[in-house]
């Protein structure tokens, strides 16, 4: 069993025979920021959930809440779910039937959380179904409602898995959206589960990879998207790099934001709805970054960042590929190429480089 540390609040070391295999799992989790479960289908992400909501009981191992033991197996401690103050959205809306929406969503809601119900509500357009009955309610108007009822309660840790199902395509962006202002805002952690990886980069902190129940890689997203040893492992994500930047300019002609990294070296993407100065963080898939040896005259791709190869590896999933990790300034970018450009044009570590990357290669998650 792990050795709780002063500096996390969730802290948990769970064992539970599922099926086939054994989820078995520690993990510490820091005071505030979003972590991110990801991993194939009945990997245990969910179960995994549950065992810290207190739905289901583990075979042996413990759940601690900041100073507060929620489950402990060899103590024989297992608060109930209802005393644990947890935030929880699964798969499944789990309304109270006979409650209206109004009333699910004041279900255990402090006094301190009234002056932002009207707010939240307007933001997920529920406000036309605060008196009807869960029964008819669509899946996503359902969801909505969920989510509604986990933030009114001002909880000490959220636990939300895939909460943006069954919502529409302009609903799930500004509702994602409100999300990450939210969870950078609040004091406590987040436990994220999806399938989506756009919505994992857009939100997540720290990465958590699940297989077969057992914990395979946990740390800074930035960091675990940048390993080329995990390339088979991060599926969607397509080992996608993130970089940071403000908003500097904005070209209402041509639709493009220009973006300033903290080296200077500067970036045009597809308009990004920001003010000036407004941080923000990039996407780039490794398919959207090529390699020159200096920036060509003549070419499509309209971003240039000089950078520093660091290292490269052959393509876990794909013999003819060999990846790369770059240095722009004291940020990291990935690139794939065919293992015979990188032959050809001398690509080894160390080399300066321009990183070539296509302006709709990037998404701002705001």
């Amino acid at each position: 069993m792990s050795t709780l540390t002063t500096t996390s609040a969730l802290s948990l070391d769970l064992r539970k025979r599922l099926g086939d295999f054994t989820l078995e799992v520690a993990l510490e989790v820091a005071a505030s920021g979003v972590t991110a479960l990801f991993g194939e289908s009945g990997s245990g992400k969910t179960s995994l959930l549950r065992l810290i909501a207190g739905l289901d009981r583990p075979d042996a191992g413990h759940v601690r809440l900041g100073q507060q033991w929620l489950t402990h197996c060899q103590r024989g401690i297992a608060v109930p779910v209802h005393r644990r103050r947890l935030g929880v959205v699964f798969q499944e809306p789990r309304l109270f039937p006979h409650y209206r929406v109004r009333g699910n969503l004041t279900y255990g809601m402090p006094r301190a959380a009234r002056g932002r119900f009207d707010d939240l509500i307007a933001l997920l357009g529920i406000e036309p179904l605060l008196e009807r009955l869960p029964g008819t309610l669509s899946g996503g108007e359902a969801r909505r409602v969920a989510i509604g009822r986990a933030l009114l309660a001002q909880p000490r840790l959220l636990l939300l898995d895939e909460p943006l199902t069954g919502l529409d395509g302009e609903r799930k962006q500004e509702l994602l959206r409100y999300l990450v202002r939210l969870t950078r805002e609040i004091d406590i952690p987040v436990l994220y589960v999806s399938h989506d990886t756009q919505e994992i980069t857009a939100i997540a902190d720290h990465l958590a990879l699940i297989d077969s129940g057992r914990l395979v890689a946990h740390g800074p997203l930035d960091a675990l998207l940048l390993r080329l040893d995990l390339g088979g492992r991060l599926g969607g994500f397509d080992a996608a790099s993130r970089l940071y930047g403000r908003v500097s300019a904005q070209d209402a002609h041509y639709a493009l934001t220009q973006i300033t990294l903290a080296d200077g070296q500067r970036l045009r993407v597809p308009r990004i709805d920001q003010p000036l100065g407004s941080g923000v963080r990039l996407r780039v898939g490794v398919r959207d970054v090529a390699i020159a040896l200096a920036m060509p005259a003549d070419t499509s791709y309209r971003n240039g960042l000089v950078a520093r190869i660091v290292d490269t590896a052959p393509s876990t999933h794909d013999p003819s590929a060999q990846e790369l990790r770059l240095a722009v300034g004291e940020q990291s970018l990935r690139a794939r190429l065919t293992r015979q450009a990188c032959d050809e044009m001398g690509l080894t570590p160390g080399r300066e480089v321009i990183a070539l990357i296509r302006s709709v290669a990037f998404e701002a998650p705001g």
